[in-house]
């Protein structure tokens, strides 16, 4: 068997922006996961918006997902065939939320693509993709943002705009960000850096509180 994270331990507060950073690697996206309850960690616990996830089944963490987490990956994971509109809808129906159109309309409208709601992914730049990702995670309010590079596969423009969007949510509706990411850039503008090397914490440093 491969250990690949190693006695971590740590806590972010309520409402922190936390980046992690490392080389490839070094454990970053499997923390992300395991923070997610998409994976599970064979030794250790997981404590969420006060609640011990580790032992939970995977019912429960569905369902702890849908209040609690929000996440955006890399790759933008909008479905092909729902369009932009539909697609940031999507979590809110799952939650039988009766204001997803208009919630959803909103949160396309604050990631400016208001005039693109009824295009579908294939119709839209790959910067549009994850604003419409963006607009998505954050579409229940979750407590928790959790997001896997990002700008990975942005150009340097198009990248700050999607973490400008990031950072304006995360603040306007009091979100803990925990952000992994290879940009400097983007690392910076957090206000807490914890880089991972082989598996372990090697540095855990406040850049501004």
């Amino acid at each position: 068997m491969v250990s690949i994270l190693k006695g971590l331990s740590f806590e972010v507060p309520r409402k922190q922006m936390v980046t992690i950073v490392g080389p490839s690697g070094s454990g970053k996206s499997t923390l992300l996961g395991l923070l997610a309850g998409l994976d599970k960690p064979t030794a250790g616990s997981i404590q969420l918006n006060g609640q011990e996830i580790t032992t939970w089944t995977e019912d429960q963490l569905a369902h702890f997902r849908r209040q609690n987490i929000g996440y955006l990956f890399q790759s933008f994971h909008l479905i092909p065939t729902l369009t932009a509109l539909e697609n940031v809808m999507l979590p809110l129906e799952l939650s039988s939320d009766g204001t997803a159109k208009a919630r959803a309309r909103d949160l396309l409208e604050a990631v400016g693509l208001q005039d693109r709601r009824d295009h579908y992914p294939t119709q839209l730049s790959g910067g549009e993709q994850q604003r419409v990702a963006v607009a998505r995670a954050f579409s229940c309010r979750p407590p928790i943002l959790l997001a896997d590079e990002p700008t990975g596969n942005l150009d340097s423009a198009t990248g700050q705009l999607v973490i400008d969007l990031l950072l304006r949510l995360h603040r306007d509706q009091g979100s803990t960000l925990v952000l992994v990411t290879h940009d400097p850039t983007l690392a910076e503008q957090t206000e807490r850096i914890i880089t991972l090397h082989d598996g372990t914490i090697v540095s855990d440093k406040l850049v501004r509180s």
